[in-house]
């Protein structure tokens, strides 16, 4: 055969950073030609990512529109990629996650009966309401997919409890951690100024993200009301929120914490700025999934404001915590970490169960390896 026609697609902000180092070494193997689709199911987020890493999308959906539903971006996307799915008849598709595009992505390729590549394979809560909609999103798409790029051996023996061969499944790592090497200087100034404003050294900076949709209402309510307190209590903390721009959200962190000292409220950061926050934060709280995967590899401590997750990889390894929206749960924990240095050593000083930078080197070559371009062992991340 020719060269592999792949065509990889995302529509989010954490798909994109995380397509975004496959995609660069996919450009570099001559024996794939790789086209870029993005649904932009979140437009302004995913330009932000696109334009840092470079990357020009082959198609753009630009299917993203006010108060738009799961029903509607599911629709959006199967339209859009039929036409060009019936165009370039792709010999692979790769998809990535538990988002909407993943999952409406994965349909439109099985509707075609093209093969299908899930990069972030096997992870699982198994409360299909939790997350929501991702948990049912990845479930969904692992039923799809040909190929299974688990990022760890918990997520493989996952895909291996619901009957997957085990010939088709590769465990990878996580490709945060390959783009991380782009984004994080030792030097790095930012283009916020409040943030270049703040003491990193002397003071405790929390980085906080809380947008998830099973938190909104009493959830966020209490995630701010736990950090009010926090910055009360410690006159050493200073708390930075990135606050999601959904009304639901930014509404009631305003109501709460706009006019709490050492409080400060931002709009989201583009990637680069985030990632070399989190690189001089003091610690993370958050109720995001792909924070749990980078603080980690930052060696910063994650309290995670879930009562599940779907990566317990690291909370086995001691660097993340479970500690739900309880706001006395909220404040114990982090006065633990902020007044125990014992405490704060053991999770900051454990190790990253999630990667060592080549988790796209490894789903390019078995992607090859499958469809018999390549010959060798595939040498899985342990």
């Amino acid at each position: 055969m020719g060269k592999l026609k792949v065509i990889t697609i995302f529509g989010t902000r954490p798909e994109a950073i995380k397509m975004a180092p496959l995609v660069r070494e996919l450009k570099g193997r001559q024996s794939i030609e790789n086209k870029i689709c993005v649904t932009a199911q979140h437009r302004q987020m995913l330009d932000q990512v696109l334009e840092l890493f470079n990357i020009v999308p082959d198609f753009d959906l630009n299917i993203m529109k006010s108060n738009q539903t799961l029903t509607g971006i599911t629709n959006r996307v199967l339209q859009g990629l039929e036409e060009i799915f019936e165009k370039e008849n792709p010999d692979l598709v790769l998809v990535h996650g538990d988002t909407t595009t993943t999952f409406a992505g994965a349909l439109a390729a099985f509707y075609r009966k093209i093969r299908v590549g899930h990069v972030e394979a096997g992870l699982r809560t198994y409360d299909k309401y939790f997350p929501f909609p991702e948990e049912m999103n990845r479930k969904l798409t692992g039923a799809i997919a040909d190929l299974h790029f688990a990022p760890t051996s918990g997520s493989r023996d996952n895909l291996l409890k619901e009957g997957v061969p085990v010939n088709k499944i590769f465990v990878t790592g996580n490709t945060v951690i390959d783009a991380m090497k782009f984004t994080v200087q030792k030097d790095y100034v930012f283009n916020n100024n409040e943030l270049n404003s703040i003491d990193y050294n002397k003071k405790k900076v929390i980085m906080v993200t809380a947008h998830r949709r099973e938190n909104w209402g009493k959830g966020i309510e209490n995630i701010c009301n736990a950090l009010k307190k926090i910055v009360e209590e410690n006159k050493e903390v200073e708390v930075i929120y990135l606050v999601h721009l959904n009304p639901i959200v930014k509404d009631m962190a305003y109501k709460i914490l706009g006019c709490v000292p050492r409080v400060h409220l931002l709009d989201p950061l583009d990637t680069k700025e985030a990632h070399n926050l989190m690189d001089r934060c003091y610690m993370v709280m958050t109720d995001s999934g792909g924070l749990q995967e980078e603080a980690p590899h930052l060696g910063k401590p994650v309290l995670v404001l879930r009562s599940v997750t779907e990566r317990p990889e690291a909370v086995k390894a001691g660097t993340v915590k479970l500690v739900g929206t309880d706001k006395d749960n909220i404040v114990k924990f982090a006065r633990e970490l902020i007044l125990d240095s014992s405490k704060y050593d053991v999770m900051s000083k454990a190790i990253n169960p999630y990667g060592d930078g080549k988790a796209s080197g490894r789903i390019a070559s078995a992607i090859l390896q499958y469809f018999n371009i390549e010959k060798g062992e595939y040498e899985e991340f342990i």
